[in-house]
């Protein structure tokens, strides 16, 4: 693979642009951008010469590295709204169906759409070259999703990184410890919204699947307990449950009301339930705060948390 830089790019021609994100080598063109720092690539996407032709350049070639199956297995329009300094800076749109993308730039805002993927261009630079985590961002307030979340995650599990095996979207990947660093000062509204929305089931999914894995083995050899949760702010009318065994060192997880006594449940928020799964609210503080709210045997529910081993940021 040869080697390339952006540098040809300061000081090019619109046409010259065109040229560079056309005909460059995938591979090659996502290892100059990994190189190049965010001042570089705002200082070169502040320029209409180069911005356009980069973005219209990359959407062009999506298809290239899209898996054949799950891309016949899709349809759906996505409208991408990049923004630099919170300017505006266009719309474009992916219509996907037929095993084929068909890319529309500088689309109108009102174009009809099925999910609105929001981020600006340097953010949409660094998750198309695979220094960015769509799932990430997402969590942390820095990628705005609108409308149907399973599509939106969907498109980001049709493509691959150029140069690796790796999947856009793989929610299933991600570290828990970068989970936590990303939501890291995020305002509580965000993830108000994120746990209201068509991503809620995926985040409680992943959370209880991981959770057994998290239990300490030395502090819950002697522990015996059985705490249900239910989760409220969800689209349904009626909460989510589960109900979290620990055993003497075993953990279970399962889903839904399951029958059998347990020693405590405790009902809270799904965003303050985000949080005391990343580390960013504390067992005790949320009870004192009435943020969780426990009915049965405290101690038992202060125990669960106590044989965690909660991710850190």
């Amino acid at each position: 693979m040869t080697q390339v830089t952006l540098d040809v790019l300061h000081g090019a021609t619109s046409e010259e642009a065109t040229g560079f994100f056309a005909d460059t080598d995938a591979e090659a063109l996502v290892e100059a951008l990994r190189r190049t720092g965010d001042e570089e690539l705002r200082a070169l996407v502040a320029r209409d010469e180069i911005r356009l032709p980069a973005v219209r350049g990359v959407l062009s070639r999506l298809h290239e590295y899209a898996d054949p199956d799950r891309l016949a297995a899709l349809g759906g329009t996505v409208r991408i709204d990049l923004t630099r300094d919170d300017a505006r800076l266009g719309h474009h749109l992916l219509r996907i169906g037929s095993g084929t993308i068909t890319v529309g730039t500088d689309v109108p805002a009102s174009a009809a759409s099925d999910v609105v993927l929001g981020t600006t261009v340097v953010g949409f630079v660094r998750l198309v070259s695979g220094q960015g985590n769509a799932a990430l961002d997402f969590l942390a307030g820095r990628l705005h999703v609108e409308g149907d979340a399973a599509l939106a995650l969907a498109v980001g599990g049709l493509f691959t990184i150029p140069g690796t095996d790796e999947v856009a979207v793989d929610p299933t990947a991600l570290d828990p410890v970068d989970v936590a660093r990303a939501l890291t000062g995020v305002p509580v509204e965000h993830l108000r919204e994120v746990m209201a929305g068509g991503f809620r089931p995926v985040v409680l999914e992943e959370i209880f699947r991981r959770l057994p894995d998290f239990v300490s083995p030395r502090r819950a050899a002697k522990a015996d307990l059985t705490v249900g949760f239910r989760l409220l702010g969800g689209p349904g009318d009626e909460p989510e449950r589960y109900v979290v065994r620990v055993d003497h060192g075993a953990c279970k997880v399962e889903p839904g009301d399951a029958g059998g006594p347990r020693d405590a449940t405790i009902t809270c928020e799904g965003y303050d339930f985000l949080r005391l799964a990343t580390g960013h609210l504390s067992a005790v503080t949320g009870v004192l705060r009435g943020q969780l709210k426990v009915r049965g045997d405290k101690a038992k529910a202060l125990q669960l948390a106590s044989v965690l081993d909660i991710p850190k940021s």
